[in-house]
């Protein structure tokens, strides 16, 4: 070989020989957060190229603080794709055969965090190849919302504003009205690429449906606006009624806390009144004593009678004895007949 190469030279004939070498050009890569990056590295081999192939990933991350990391490696016939953790299981080969000569990678579900420059490293001795190259990972524009700052009443000065969640930056800002676009007043029409819109001196003319949509270089968001400006409402009107509006619930809750309290009075003195005639009024006395002391007194009477006073005495008396007493009166075991003893003299001679 070596002879035939010398050949060739002496007779001036070109080196048709090559080492390795890889073939993917230097470039960048800009992809939206959550999509996949396809990584390119491919590469031939020159007939010197006799070792056994081990291809190398590295990535050398935005911030520079960081050493270069080992994402995925090829060598002996064997994968090994867990050496950067950020990536694990998020890493691949495109191809499944490595020593036809491609080595490109994909990189799945990308995040801000794998923003940086990745460097493709092929080595088959005597010939080693590397190629860089750089990705960039931006945010597509959402959550865009529109809104108006302002009060929207002709005669006044608000803003239109359009405003996007998220979104990587340059972001791109373009307003459209959609109904009676004719007549859109002059003084919006340089204003309809910015984030917002200033209306001042507002009419009817501004009336309408507006979209804003923003983009950047890896995507685009929309939010729809309706935009009515009417007359100057009455302030003053409403400012007093919010007023007597307030006055009036503060007057009704203070109608009501009065007459919590008032119901809550009368019924403490209702069981303080109860409380105190269970305590001081004695408990009244049974009608069966009352009418047993009535005839108890009736027999002392009745005893120290003399005979001059039995006449005198009456039925009527013994009737002086409440009746309800004795109606009412509970049963009691029957008392013995009283009996009465009465002394006197008649013509010197002792009657009993």
């Amino acid at each position: 070989m070596a002879l035939l190469r010398c050949f060739l030279l002496l007779c001036g004939v070109a080196d048709v020989t090559r080492s390795l070498s890889i073939t993917s050009p230097d470039h960048m890569i800009e992809k939206a957060k959550g999509e996949t990056a396809y990584l390119p590295c491919k590469f031939t081999q020159g007939p010197e190229d006799q070792g056994p192939l081990d291809i190398e990933w590295l990535l050398s991350p935005a911030d520079n603080q960081k050493v270069d990391q080992v994402i995925i490696l090829y060598s002996g016939d064997k994968i090994y794709d867990d050496y950067y953790p950020d990536l694990k299981g998020r890493v691949h080969f495109t191809s499944s055969d490595l020593k036809a000569g491609d080595a490109s990678i994909n990189v799945t579900n990308l995040q801000l965090s794998d923003i940086g420059t990745y460097q493709c490293k092929v080595k088959k001795a005597p010939g080693v190849g590397n190629k860089k190259i750089q990705l960039k990972v931006l945010v597509k524009p959402s959550g865009t919302r529109c809104y108006v700052d302002g009060s929207e009443e002709i005669g006044n000065d608000f803003k239109l504003k359009c405003e996007p969640k998220e979104g990587s930056l340059p972001l791109n800002y373009e307003w459209q009205k959609m109904t009676n676009s004719q007549k859109l007043p002059t003084a919006l029409i340089s204003e309809m690429t910015s984030s917002v819109i200033t209306v001042k001196n507002a009419t009817t003319d501004y009336s309408g449906t507006y979209k804003c949509t923003v983009s950047n270089r890896v995507g685009s968001d929309q939010c729809v606006l309706r935009l009515d400006v009417v007359p100057p409402s009455n302030r003053a009107g409403t400012i007093a009624g919010a007023i007597i509006g307030t006055l009036l619930a503060l007057m009704l809750i203070c109608v009501i806390i009065f007459c919590c309290h008032k119901k809550r009075r009368e019924e403490k003195y209702e069981k303080e009144v109860h409380h105190d005639i269970r305590e001081d009024v004695p408990p009244p006395k049974s009608r069966t004593s009352t009418a047993r002391s009535y005839i108890g007194s009736n027999h002392s009477s009745l005893g120290s009678m003399s005979p001059s006073n039995m006449e005198g005495y009456s039925k009527t008396q013994y009737n002086q004895v409440p009746s309800e007493d004795f109606e009412r009166a509970p049963q009691s075991p029957t008392l013995p007949p009283a009996k009465f003893k009465y002394t006197y003299k008649t013509d010197g001679i002792t009657v009993v």
